[in-house]
């Protein structure tokens, strides 16, 4: 305001820009208000949701470790209902698909699986699920499925669980030789099961 030589036209300025530009400045702080309240709600929100997300799998987790399969389901599916794109969803999903192959529901287990590399945008929980998917289909004599989802990995951390599969598809369509290499090299990049490949390399006479 020092531009301005008498208080008097120093006053007639800020009326003057209050009349112009006043609205904006209200609207401003307002929005700006909105921001930080609507913010600070978000993750309040956030946080509950978490917690609640957090009982419902406790609860299920106890269905689970006590067998009962029925109950586990409908609190499973609770919680995949409620809270599906939560971390929570996608564990409760995977150990849901374990306890229905248990239970000889594989098409159900296979379709959970599904569900979890559908939902998760985590590299480390799609190629655990990818693995344990392949195996299913594996199991089920699918070859076809289990070699496509098993061709190639989306993290180099489980390179050598996908070879171990690959081993086991090739062993399953008669390609000995290729069985043998997809072990060894599975064994080069690190299993988490490296005795059974070895036995399996091994009764192939590597």
């Amino acid at each position: 305001m020092s531009t301005y030589q008498t208080e008097e036209e120093q006053v007639e300025a800020i009326k003057k820009w209050w009349k112009e530009n006043g609205k904006s400045v209200i609207a401003g702080v307002v929005i700006g208000l909105l921001v930080v309240g609507g913010g600070k709600g978000w993750i309040e929100y956030r946080r509950i949701q978490a917690e609640n997300a957090s009982a419902f799998f406790e609860g299920f987790s106890q269905a689970a470790n006590s067998g009962d399969l029925e109950a586990a389901l409908k609190r499973g599916e609770a919680l995949i209902k409620e809270y599906g794109g939560s971390t929570y969803a996608i564990f409760t999903a995977m150990r849901l698909a374990r306890l229905q192959y248990e239970a000889g529901q594989k098409d159900q287990a296979k379709a959970r699986l599904q569900w979890v590399l559908d939902n998760t945008d985590e590299a480390a929980l799609d190629g655990l699920a990818r693995i344990r998917l392949a195996r299913l289909l594996l199991d089920m004599q699918a070859l076809d499925e289990a070699d496509r989802l098993s061709a190639t990995p989306a993290d180099d951390a489980y390179q050598g669980e996908f070879l171990s599969i690959q081993g086991d598809i090739k062993l399953a369509r008669g390609d000995r030789e290729g069985a043998k290499k997809a072990y060894a090299d599975a064994l080069e990049k690190g299993v988490s099961t490296p005795a059974l490949v070895r036995m399996k390399l091994s009764e192939l006479g590597g």
